[in-house]
């Protein structure tokens, strides 16, 4: 009987190893989008000399594990079409689409999902479904040593409201824009991470002109060393976190700071959007700040479910309703959305109370953002809650140094989220990225050069359509002209577009905001996108696609002639041109006058008799710049110097 039992043993263990044989890579898997009308290349690991052999579209197609249990074969071209099945021995893979796969890449606006933009996509996104388009995450990850052959587990998911939420909001937009216009099954393969530099997204070799970027990843090559700092953060983070805990009044008083009965008669008077209760009259009061606001609700409005809208808030904050917890944030840049549940507010005197904390010396909530709390009811009754509040000090704490992003350092990303992808055909490439540059825009250039440059031979096409969304605008500006690292920037950007071929540049100036570094309107820039996809990966006659381009300048006494390239240049009236700026001869700017006759823009400033440069828009958020073409597509921001 035992050996009976043990040769049944060896036998089931035998079977269960055959049906396991055949691996797959994450992303061949069911809902996969394979790319239209390109080889379709299947790859994975067996046993090794083990047959594979693929059944697909009523043909069979074998191939056999190398020494090492690898296998890749390649599949004939295919129209779009679908959903179909495969069959890769015994694993069935089904809802496949043919169509056009878009690689979406960069960082943070790029990866910030439709929930985020929910404030003014709701709507549409809560109603529409579309199962030809599908999305899948890549999931963070990176590996200083070598180029990883796959992915972290990961999943397809057709677009339908309930998974749209997790969709990269630009390219949901840009894919909805694309499928209207097309019909074609559309992939969208997001790679993407926030805060990313783009020397991440760059292999070895193409880091070769740059060794500072390449000694800083050897650096990171020793697994101790990166272990042993992810350990002095995470120690310094809890330490910091408990000492403010432990020491601030607010939460360790008998009676806390955020009951609904606490006594703040004694407390400051503040107007929360100053700066004034932030700082010791010289330096910034890291740590924690406590603020409470009172109001009154009347019978009618008790009781009832609402939303409580806080703007942003730096650094990170905690926040109660008549003594109750509604939610927290931990950073920054997402927007305070707290919901009040039924029978929380009451008729009468009412209470919010936050606590911000201040990890990086910045304590601020950031203007020109909602304060108020909406009642969620057919009238949409609101309560305004800027303005003055009660404010006292928490506990005085010390800078949090910053915690280290080891994604951030080169060749990272790239070895662990791209080059895994590369046996998967693509249309082409969406690229938002360089907030995270922009201040060493002067390696910008050579970078992106060499990054469009390492993933077409990647892909092997040299001819790989790079669509480049042009940053935003985003900070304050002074009211004179002035230098700007946004603008320099911008300008590599438009370069280029113009020197590398194949690329195109998507202008998105006119719709940022100078408050928020991740602006919600993400459905026109994919509909840019779009419009330049169509023109470059599908080659659509006729389609206009960019702003006015510069094509000439010429001087005409102390007038500055411009003129813009054919099919750019039904240049759009507006009341008063704004957004240029002349240099005289001594390198001061000044702001010029501007005026459109027949598809030309005169400049003219009278303090400035022989202007050398012109530069437009050229500034962190150049949003009053008001040039556009017929199509309500916006110029570039650019500098040039005017020929004598």
């Amino acid at each position: 009987m035992r050996i009976y039992l043990f040769i049944l043993f060896l036998s089931l263990l035998a079977t269960q190893q055959a049906e396991a044989t055949v691996k797959l890579p994450q992303l061949v898997s069911d809902g996969m989008v394979l790319q239209r009308n390109h080889d379709i290349t299947l790859w994975g690991s067996a046993d090794a000399g083990e047959t594979i052999t693929i059944l697909f579209l009523d043909k069979t197609y074998k191939t056999t594990a190398d020494e090492q249990g690898k296998w890749k074969t390649v599949l004939p071209p295919h129209p779009a079409g679908g959903p179909y099945q495969m069959r890769v021995n015994e694993k069935l893979i089904q809802n496949i689409l043919i169509g056009d796969v878009w690689l979406c890449s960069g960082q943070s606006n790029m990866e910030l999902p439709i929930n985020r933009v929910m404030d003014i996509y709701r709507s549409e996104a809560e109603q529409y479904s579309n199962p030809m388009i599908r999305h899948i995450k890549v999931p963070l990850a990176y590996d200083f040593h070598q180029p990883l052959n796959d992915i972290r587990p990961a999943t397809w998911q057709p677009l339908t409201p309930e998974n749209a939420r997790t969709f990269s909001a630009l390219a949901y937009f840009f894919a909805k824009e694309l499928y209207e216009k097309t019909g074609v099954p559309i992939g969208l393969l997001n790679s993407s991470v926030g805060g990313s530099p783009a020397e991440a997204w760059i292999s070895e070799e193409g880091l070769t002109n740059f060794p500072v970027y390449l000694n800083e990843r050897y650096i990171y090559r020793d697994d101790k060393l990166v272990e042993s700092i992810r350990e002095l953060d995470r120690a310094r983070r809890h330490r910091w976190n408990i000492v403010l805990y432990q020491n601030d009044p607010g939460i360790n008083a008998a009676n806390p700071w955020y009951a609904i009965n606490h006594d703040d008669t004694a407390w400051e008077k503040v107007d929360l959007l100053s700066a004034n209760w932030a700082n010791d009259g010289l330096n910034p009061i890291n740590g924690s700040h406590w603020f409470r606001k009172d109001f009154t609700l009347s019978e009618e409005q008790a009781g009832k479910t609402a939303t409580l809208r806080l703007g942003c808030i730096v650094d990170a904050d905690s926040v109660f309703v008549n003594g109750h917890f509604v939610g927290t944030t931990a950073y920054q840049y997402p927007p305070r959305i707290y919901q009040i549940p039924a029978g929380l507010l009451k008729a009468g005197k009412n209470n919010v109370t936050v606590r911000l904390i201040s990890y990086i010396g910045d304590p601020h909530f950031v203007e020109e953002k909602p304060y108020k709390i909406v009642f969620q009811d057919e009238n949409q009754q609101e309560i305004i809650l800027d303005g003055t509040w009660k404010y006292k000090q928490g506990t005085p704490m010390p800078i949090l140094p910053g915690e280290t992003f080891f994604q951030y350092k080169p060749t990272g990303l790239y070895n662990a989220m791209i080059y895994p992808l590369r046996n998967w055909g693509i249309k082409g490439v969406i690229w938002y990225q360089g907030e995270s540059n922009a201040d060493r825009y002067k390696d910008y250039y050579g970078l992106m050069e060499s990054l469009i440059c390492n993933w077409r031979t990647l892909w092997q096409q040299q001819e790989l359509p790079f669509l480049i969304v042009q940053l935003a605008s985003f900070m304050k500006d002074p009211f004179h002209p002035s230098e700007s690292n946004w603008a320099e920037m911008r300008e590599i950007q438009r370069q280029l577009s113009l020197k590398v071929p194949n690329t195109a540049l998507v202008v998105t100036t006119d719709i940022g905001e100078w408050n928020d570094i991740h602006p919600l309107n993400k459905k026109d820039v994919g509909r840019r996108l779009a419009l330049q996809a169509r023109r470059i990966a599908y080659e659509e006659k006729g389609v206009v696609s960019d702003g006015p381009q510069l094509d000439k300048v010429t001087r005409n006494g102390n007038q500055v002639i411009l003129l813009f390239k054919e099919g750019t240049n039904n240049l759009l009236p507006v009341e008063e041109l704004r957004g240029f700026a002349l240099q005289d001869a001594n390198g001061n700017y000044e702001w010029a006058n501007a005026s459109i006759n027949q598809n030309r823009v005169i400049l003219w400033n009278e303090k400035i008799t022989h202007p050398v440069k012109v530069r437009y828009a050229w500034g962190n958020s150049p949003i009053v710049a008001n040039l556009k073409n017929s199509e309500g597509l916006p110029a570039s921001p650019f500098q040039v110097t005017i020929p004598e």
